[in-house]
């Protein structure tokens, strides 16, 4: 009897959950069938003039970083290949206008456009703020990124779509719904097997909170959540007709994830390499300064510099201790960013390096250069760097880079074997002390050697480089008709 009532309540739950999954089988098809025809029609009405449409997808475009350098100069690069294209950009930059923005580029990038560039505002850029997820925040920005992409699909569809921000979640909709072609450049993938190591060996870090790393089941919760991301996120990649990477590093994780090698290549991002390395080298006398270039980013780790700075006190003797001096240069896109700077100044007092340290927030690119070439050393602390445009500017401007051992410095910039030098690696704060010790401490022949080879070795970085390499890659998608 017991047996029967159960069976009978089971049959209740099992019968409307089937008709559910039936209803859902046969609403998707149908829903992306009238979704892709609606949007066909919507773009073969936008686009009468007939020209060949590329939209870039970058929500952040005003916030002159790393990233904004690739967008731009990709830009340009399209323009002066194919004149007679039209270029959309998304942008969430509401407070800016397309004359600002283009004029930002041009300050604080050194990129001029050839032609005028149009721009789709986004209203929901909050959807992919961090800020907005404070546990599952990677899956909570990847979702976030659709309702994005949603609002981007329906104020332009071009026929070519590029992300060039990381936004993989984003290509399915274009791809499927708006039947655009679709291509990415990717700086960092979401998710690593590195980062999946570390929340395996319970290391607290900043993809892994203090609370998690410390507790077992959180942590097997938490690597299960890692691991059917990776799946979603390895399926959302393979949209892409074609992938673009910007490091050896960046590569073989995406390889691994996505699965797609044939469709892959590695594309340099630009650097100003030819512009940096006609800067005379700075002189020491006076002065020993270390330059930081960077957005302040919490992955960036400016902290774990300021804790080498204070480190670097113990190892030097008072007097050059107070010829020393560390300038962070970087840009802030956000509130959250500009706290990070004031929480950073606040550290600086508490280790008493407030008149050894400066902060140079959104400063032009002369001014960069400025920094650059009253510089002695550089330093990068961001573990697994996917590339490090910042590691490149600063060598090609003669500056003795030291660099985390990690991501690209690592595999493709910096080179530690003797007589082939140009720059050091290190890991942990004591390393870095010790290395801008030892570099303090080089005789000035053996400094201009690595200076010298640093700045040869930076050539393969070049904007001319980008150009080709991009071009080459996304010119099977363009019509003859508009090449020149």
């Amino acid at each position: 009897m017991y047996l029967c009532c159960w069976t009978s309540m089971l049959l209740k739950l099992i019968f409307p959950l089937g008709v559910v999954i039936l209803l859902l089988t046969l609403a998707l098809p149908a829903f992306l069938i009238l979704a892709r025809n609606y949007y066909k029609k919507k773009k073969e009405a936008a686009s009468k003039d007939g020209k060949f449409s590329v939209g870039f997808f970058h929500p952040y475009c005003n916030a002159g970083g790393g990233g904004e350098k690739v967008l731009w100069c990709a830009i340009k690069a399209v323009q002066t290949r194919y004149p007679q294209s039209k270029i959309v950009v998304y942008t969430g930059d509401l407070e800016a206008s397309p004359e600002e923005i283009v004029r930002h580029a041009e300050q604080k990038l050194n990129i001029s456009l050839k032609e005028p560039v149009q721009f789709v505002y986004l209203r929901k850029r909050r959807w992919i703020e961090a800020s907005m997820y404070p546990y599952f925040t990677i899956l909570g920005q990847s979702l976030g990124s659709i309702i994005l992409g949603i609002e981007a699909l329906n104020g332009f569809i071009p026929d070519l779509y590029i992300d060039t921000m990381g936004y993989a979640f984003t290509m399915p909709l274009f791809k499927m719904i708006g039947n655009s072609k679709v291509a990415c450049y990717v700086h960092y993938p979401i998710i690593t097997t590195d980062m999946l190591r570390r929340v395996s060996g319970q290391i607290a870090a900043n993809n892994n909170r203090p609370s998690v790393a410390r507790s077992p089941f959180l942590t097997a919760g938490k690597i299960l959540y890692y691991r059917l991301f990776s799946w979603i996120y390895g399926w959302v990649g393979r949209c892409a007709d074609i992938v673009m990477v910007n490091s050896s590093w960046t590569e073989d994780h995406i390889n691994e994830l996505w699965l797609c090698p044939l469709k892959t290549h590695r594309v340099y991002p630009p650097c100003d390499v030819e512009d940096l390395k006609q800067m005379p080298l700075s002189s020491e006398a006076s002065n020993l300064q270390n330059v930081s270039v960077g957005q302040f980013r919490p992955e960036k780790d400016h902290p774990l510099q300021l804790r080498a700075m204070y480190e670097l006190r113990q190892l030097v003797s008072e007097e050059m201790w107070d010829k020393i001096m560390l300038v962070f240069v970087g840009s802030c896109r956000h509130r959250e960013d500009e706290e990070r700077v004031r929480d950073m100044q606040d550290l600086c007092k508490h280790l008493s390096l407030e008149n050894n340290v400066q902060f140079k927030v959104n400063i032009s690119y002369e001014e960069l250069k400025k920094e650059l070439q009253e510089g002695t050393i550089g330093l990068h602390a961001m573990w697994n760097e996917h590339f490090g445009i910042g590691v490149v500017e600063c060598m090609a401007a003669g500056l003795i880079m030291v660099a985390h051992r990690s991501g690209g410095p690592l595999m493709d910039i910096v080179m530690e074997s003797e007589g082939s030098r140009n720059g050091f690696l290190a890991a942990n704060e004591a390393e870095y002390a010790q290395a801008i010790a030892t570099i303090l401490k080089l005789s000035p022949r053996t400094k201009k050697m690595i200076r010298d080879a640093a700045r040869a070795s930076v050539d393969r970085f070049s904007v001319e480089e980008f150009d080709k390499d991009f071009l080459r890659t996304v010119d099977p998608f363009f019509s003859k008709s508009i090449r020149t």
